[in-house]
């Protein structure tokens, strides 16, 4: 089972704890967000380099004369 450190600031005295059903479905719902984010982010730069690289094959612009262009 997951457990979470919860330190007393006044005595110095930290204590390990299990967490709960329910901190552990936090846990897992926030983990399972983050990869979800990451995915999206990751097909967003992919669509966005996928839109340029069509643009510039119609333009007749190899990338490196893209850069040049837009400095």
């Amino acid at each position: 089972m997951p457990t979470k450190i919860v330190v007393d600031c006044s005595t110095g005295i930290a204590e390990e704890i299990e967490l709960t059903a329910e901190e552990v479905a936090e846990l897992e719902a926030s983990a399972a967000k983050a990869e979800a984010d990451r995915i999206a982010a990751e097909e967003a730069k992919a669509a966005k380099e996928a839109a340029r690289a069509d643009i510039l094959k119609k333009l007749g612009l190899t990338e490196e004369e893209a850069a040049v262009l837009l400095g």
